[in-house]
């Protein structure tokens, strides 16, 4: 599932304005960091733009680019801050949950059904075997991990759904950060597949609603 058209319509629905908080922020960030992907969305914005001037239903105002900008923000700026340390601060000061030796999370605190995490991998960690009931969308924000499908640097997304089984793996040299969704709970296989599932199962409970 991870291919071109599922990227493309993630950053469509961006553009569209169709994603909820925790896919807003993934996705701008991935805008950000990625600049292939920030010309495709220029691309999608510039398509809704013209259709939403041929609609004959919207009548736009005849304004001039002066009632649209004021003092304070027409300075222009090459620096556009990330939006991950606009919403989280800075990761260092975060309190990080370890899930197992060399593998934290953080779960943000967002109004949403999706459920937005930051994963921070050390060196050579690797993930059971694992898929998802729903998609799973990761973000490489720093270093690299790999799986059975490739490898993934700064800026590359990996969107997955519950046909796709995979074992990340952190990069022996960086390990990485990565930002992530969950539409659903993973289902773990392998040797201590069931214990892993029992223990998701029972932690979901605890889980804010």
């Amino acid at each position: 599932m991870n291919g071109t058209v599922v990227k493309n319509q993630l950053i469509f629905d961006f553009a569209s304005g169709l994603l909820g908080p925790a896919k807003s922020l993934f996705a701008s960030t991935y805008l950000h960091l990625n600049s292939n992907a920030s010309r495709i969305s220029f691309t999608f914005e510039n398509m809704l733009g013209e259709n939403l001037i041929d609609n004959e239903n919207i009548h736009p105002k005849n304004l001039k680019y002066t009632d649209c900008i004021n003092g304070e923000n027409s300075k222009s700026t090459s620096y556009v801050e990330d939006p991950v340390n606009s919403f989280f601060g800075s990761l260092n000061n975060l309190n990080w949950k370890q899930i197992y030796k060399g593998f934290n999370e953080y779960t943000a605190k967002i109004d949403d059904k999706d459920e937005l995490k930051l994963i921070k991998m050390d060196p050579g960690v690797s993930v059971p075997l694992h898929s998802h009931g729903g998609k799973e969308y990761i973000l490489v924000l720093e270093g690299s991990f790999c799986d059975e499908y490739g490898e993934y640097c700064k800026g590359d997304i990996q969107i997955n759904d519950q046909k796709i089984k995979h074992t990340p793996i952190a990069s022996r040299d960086t390990g990485c950060v990565c930002l992530s969704i969950t539409e659903k709970d993973v289902i773990f296989f392998g040797k201590y597949g069931s214990f892993l599932n029992l223990f998701t199962f029972i932690k979901s409970f605890f889980k804010p609603k």
